[in-house]
């Protein structure tokens, strides 16, 4: 019964990732035609409109976990494990999958620094979780509304320095699109992804009863591969278009809604939320660390070669092993796995 249960399990989240693909590849499509008509600068329709489209999936496992399965840690290891996976691999195989990945100075000084800003603002988020709510304690962070305003109005700065560079932005002409068809697509994709997370977000809690492991590994594993696919799409697209600028900017945009947005949204939606902050600490710390990691790389010569690409990968390999190891008993350095 265990084997035709993980079986099932396994047939719905490959089927549920090839539903978030074609929804996402239609919302790339449609986020495109909608950024060139209204004349954003390329860096802006990378982080922004390309970053907050292909992180729909993201925003929808938390939503969904925590409303419709009462997981709100499953979409926190979704996001978390989904910026690792953003960072290491998607950069990686699009420097591969083109001739030169190369970035500028405004990326490096300003998408990445920022992204780690909010690394910083989510970490403080759940510190003040554990200190000064009521009940939280060194193991819980209880997050509530009111601490969920801080990271929501850091992204709204983030819009905001986005937006300046809109203002001397000399666009060309429009194309010649139907408005009502392009915002219909839109509309039609995401609803496409929400049902494809919803068959991922549940074939990960089969796959939980069925090891016997916490909800947060396989989100921070499975629904954060799978929900990395149109980020992964969208990169490597760009990349491969000799478009470096929308294939890294996109990669750090994502990473900034997903942190500063997607996971506030699930705790005013749950009303309060509570986070293993001895779960929460540890991969923080490797997030941080991913973090530095690419801005070294990326910063050198302002080009990712291909064994820079490489390096990524195999520290990607790293943090599965290790998750591998903390869930076996192998290791413990993840108190609560």
């Amino acid at each position: 019964m265990i084997g035709a249960g993980l079986g099932i399990a396994a047939a719905l989240a490959l089927v549920s990732t090839g539903v978030i693909w074609i929804g996402s590849e239609q919302l790339e499509r449609g986020a495109g035609r909608l950024s060139r008509h209204y004349g954003l600068p390329v860096a802006v329709h990378g982080a922004v409109v390309v970053a907050v489209g292909s992180s729909f999936p993201e925003l929808s496992s938390v939503v969904i976990s925590t409303l419709l399965h009462g997981e709100f840690s499953l979409g926190v290891g979704a996001i978390v494990g989904s910026a690792i996976f953003n960072l290491l691999v998607i950069p990686a195989v699009s420097a591969l999958a083109s001739e030169e990945l190369e970035a500028t100075r405004d990326i490096v000084h300003k998408d990445a620094q920022f992204y780690i800003i909010s690394v910083l603002v989510l970490f403080l988020t759940f510190a003040l979780g554990a200190t000064y709510v009521p009940g939280g304690t060194n193991e819980a962070a209880i997050l509530t509304p009111a601490l969920a305003i801080l990271p929501l109005v850091t992204y709204g700065v983030y819009v905001f320095l986005q937006y300046q560079d809109t203002r001397d932005h000399a666009p060309s002409p429009p194309p010649d699109i139907d408005l009502g068809r392009e915002w219909g697509r839109l509309a039609v994709s995401l609803a496409v992804i929400a049902v494809g997370v919803e068959g991922i977000v549940s074939a990960a809690l089969d796959f939980g009863v069925a090891f016997g492991t916490p909800p947060f590994l396989w989100g921070l594993t499975v629904i954060a591969a799978a929900t990395s696919l149109p980020d992964a799409f969208v990169s490597v697209r760009a990349a491969a278009d000799d478009d470096s600028v929308t294939s890294l900017t996109n990669v750090l945009g994502s990473n900034t809604f997903n942190l500063l947005v997607a996971i506030p949204v699930g705790v005013v939606l749950a009303g309060t939320a509570t986070v293993n902050f001895l779960v929460a600490i540890p991969l923080m710390g490797f997030l941080a660390f991913a973090t530095i990691v690419f801005v070294v790389l990326t910063r050198t010569h302002l080009e990712l070669t291909n064994p820079e690409a490489y390096a990524l990968l195999g520290l990607y390999g790293v943090f599965l092993g290790w998750m591998i190891l903390e869930t076996v008993g192998v290791v413990d350095g993840v108190q609560g796995i």
